[in-house]
């Protein structure tokens, strides 16, 4: 790649998607084309090859995706399996038919069997039945891991794809309907610091920068408590209480959106579609933690000192997603920031 080579990061708004293109800019890259979702929709497909006829890429990173946690995936499976099928089949065919020099395909780990064995190889793919409550979102995935390499067996196409484990960082999403683990746990400790210190005036400015259901800080106390007491964060009778689903025993991986990023941008310089399958590329750092043990981190860094009730009513999801990053390894590639310095920042900024 040239450092005036055209780059389109579709879902450049969103915390991958910016994420890499802030590498990008470090690395000198200069020549960026991007389109906000009220600019261009994506599964509008007209609308996608007039983009792709009039801005020519060069190189395409197809970060726009449908996303969210284990309570969106479950609820949201009609349009998690749509819009992403969507998305990936307008952006990787114009990409064909533009002549695009390489495209790297945005993944997620949850494209691996519910019970694959631990640490989940890319060999795993297709080996098992996977977890039921966002099987179409990796269905999704799977067909965009199984159109690049098609793309490529059939017309030579540079398309590329990384799996990456759960990401956290800059630009997370913290919906306390649609928002992954980790970010959930930061803002319902912070709400829940918030309850305990009787500090209503954050509580209406956290309301105000991100509201729920929409309910911001303008709404009754009454209104704000049982919305609180909706996504179990609780203050009955002056006791503060933050209560989680499932038993806390699954067992996660996590890296941040920047290191995420850094091994994209590093793929796209130094990986070639193979020939010999699978082509895909696990991105994680190779160490989980159970969820109980994030949220002890978690509470932690928030300063939240409330009771944590576990429902074990509610599903756990899948027991451990732990990848084999040996192959990124091999290449040359390994992450630079902790887990715990991590939420650090994350905690920080938020």
């Amino acid at each position: 790649m040239d450092k005036k080579s055209k780059i389109y990061i579709a879902g450049h708004n969103g915390m991958v998607g910016s994420a890499i293109k802030r590498n990008l800019e470090a690395k000198g890259f200069t020549n960026f084309v991007t389109r906000s979702l009220d600019e261009l929709d994506l599964l509008d497909a007209q609308a996608v090859s007039e983009f792709f006829n009039s801005e020519k890429p060069e190189y395409v990173v197809l970060a726009a995706a449908k996303v969210g946690g284990i309570i969106a995936n479950n609820t949201y499976r009609a349009q998690f399996i749509y819009e992403n099928l969507m998305i990936q089949n307008h952006v990787i065919h114009q990409s064909y038919l533009h002549g695009v020099k390489k495209l790297l395909f945005l993944g997620s780990s949850c494209i691996y069997p519910r019970m694959a064995a631990q640490p989940m190889r890319e060999d795993a793919l297709l080996t098992g039945i996977l977890e039921p409550t966002n099987e179409p979102y990796a269905i999704a995935k799977i067909a965009g891991i199984k159109m690049c390499e098609a793309y490529h067996a059939q017309y030579g196409c540079n398309f590329i794809s990384i799996m990456p484990t759960n990401l956290y960082g800059q630009n997370d999403n913290y919906d306390l309907e649609k928002s992954h683990v980790l970010p959930a746990l930061i803002r319902k400790m912070y709400l829940g610091k918030c309850l305990m210190e009787n500090d209503l005036s954050s509580l209406r400015a956290d309301l105000n920068k991100r509201p729920i259901e929409g309910v911001d800080g303008s709404f009754s106390d009454d209104a704000i408590f049982k919305l609180l007491l909706k996504y179990g964060i609780s203050s009955a009778n002056g006791a503060v209480s933050i209560t989680l689903w499932g038993t806390g025993s699954p067992m996660r991986e996590f890296l941040h959106v920047d290191d995420m990023a850094d091994s994209s941008v590093y793929l796209l310089l130094n990986y070639d579609a193979p020939d010999t399958l699978p082509s895909h590329v696990n991105a994680g750092c190779g160490i989980d933690y159970s969820i109980k043990e994030l949220s002890e981190m978690v509470r932690k860094t928030v300063g939240y000192e409330g009771k944590i009730i576990w429902d074990t009513e509610k599903p756990d999801g899948t027991p451990r997603k732990l990848l084999d990053v040996s192959k990124l390894n091999s290449l040359g590639w390994t992450p630079s920031i902790t887990l715990e310095e991590g939420i650090k920042r994350v905690v920080a900024a938020y």
